[in-house]
């Protein structure tokens, strides 16, 4: 049983976005502990996003990287980049992606870079608006990677064929 969670642990990549050092000031003075913002990602379609808060940074990262894991969720994908121009607000942030022809590569900045390579996006633009905050860039990327839908999975919701949607 343990190799096979050894297994399915290993097909992951992480990547650690932020490291944040928090501190609270009490009666008896300042207590410090750590923030953590990770995603988690297989580079065929799957991400996720953890925060991870601890007084130690290796309990931070570890709680971040469980809960990423824990929220993983499924991307809509065309080859390799997006099936359709999406925009989508998180907070202050503002954050517009739009298909690229194959060999643009990931035209991104901030954590949006980061979760893209991810989930396995190499041909896309998008812009940030407004804040550029890490953790709201990256809530804004995964919710708009949600939103996402091919012509197949719309064609089946509305119980039609492609053809008839495509025209």
């Amino acid at each position: 049983m343990s190799k096979l969670a050894n297994r399915e642990e290993k097909q992951y990549q992480e990547k650690l976005l932020k490291i944040s050092r928090v501190s609270k000031t009490t009666k008896g003075g300042r207590t410090i502990s750590f923030s953590v913002l990770a995603a988690v990602g297989d580079g065929e379609g799957k991400v996720g996003l953890g925060l991870g808060k601890a007084n130690g940074v290796p309990d931070a990262i570890r709680k971040a990287l469980s809960s990423a894991k824990k929220n993983l969720t499924d991307v809509s994908l065309k080859g390799g980049t997006i099936p359709h121009e999406t925009e989508c607000k998180w907070g202050a942030t503002t954050l517009w992606m739009a298909p690229a022809y194959e060999g643009t590569g990931v035209i991104a900045g901030s954590a949006t870079r980061e979760i893209l390579e991810l989930v396995g996006i190499r041909d896309i633009l998008t812009k940030i608006k407004g804040s550029r905050n890490k953790h709201n860039v990256a809530r804004a990327t995964i919710e708009a990677l949600k939103s996402l839908r091919t012509a197949e999975q719309i064609a089946a919701s509305r119980g039609k064929e492609v053809k008839d949607i495509l025209s």
